[in-house]
């Protein structure tokens, strides 16, 4: 079980590294609003990888197979949040005034953070693809559904550790200086990569619609 579980792992830890939503959601409030709301971000991805892990486990994997327009169904409603976050970020750099990391527009508690980042993860379908192949993986090695439910705590705090780790590496004094010298056009870059990854997921999501 324990060449499983670390083979398993290295891919997760790849996977997460790569850039995508998660990311570029950790690193726009590490930039703008500094660590600890960073963190916060990164404990709600690591928060929606714990539950892709356990739903999928539990059946769900099976269901994506079945039901493809649950697939479609993320697409839409993932797609359409991060273009949401996308236009936020435009509008703040439409504002015309430079923003402090002390005194943000609107102070925003931990929980709407945790929300930000447990909800780019929930509604993306390459999470979901990733963990069904995670879970087909773990079952064909020959773990039994209790076993993988059990191993998703550890998924999880790598996730976290990851992503607190970009945290901490957009949060450093030479990233936040950068950021403040360059806000506006930070967030202009921040709104068209989520408004770019957002379409992209709307538009396939809305093409499958159209071909079914």
């Amino acid at each position: 079980m324990l060449d499983v579980l670390l083979i398993t792992l290295a891919g997760v830890l790849a996977a997460q590294a790569l850039p995508g939503p998660s990311l570029i959601a950790v690193a726009s409030v590490a930039l703008s609003q500094g660590r600890r709301p960073a963190s916060f971000v990164a404990s709600g991805v690591a928060t929606g990888i714990l539950i892709w892990t356990i739903v999928v486990a539990l059946g769900i994997g099976r269901l994506l197979e079945v039901y493809p327009s649950i697939i479609t169904s993320l697409k839409l409603i993932g797609g359409g949040y991060l273009i949401w976050l996308g236009l936020r970020s435009l509008r703040i750099a439409k504002r015309g005034s430079s923003i402090c990391i002390d005194t943000v527009e609107v102070e925003r508690s931990s929980w709407v953070h945790f929300r930000t980042g447990a909800v780019v993860v929930l509604t993306n379908p390459t999470a979901a693809l990733m963990w069904a192949a995670v879970a087909s993986f773990l079952f064909g090695s020959g773990l039994t559904v209790w076993q993988v439910v059990g191993l998703s705590p550890v998924f999880a705090m790598a996730t976290f550790l990851i992503y607190a780790s970009y945290g901490f590496l957009f949060s450093t004094g030479v990233a936040i200086g950068t950021y403040q010298k360059f806000w506006r056009l930070t967030e202009v870059v921040f709104g068209c990569l989520f408004g770019t990854l957002g379409a992209t997921l709307l538009f396939s999501g809305l093409h499958e619609i159209k071909e079914g």
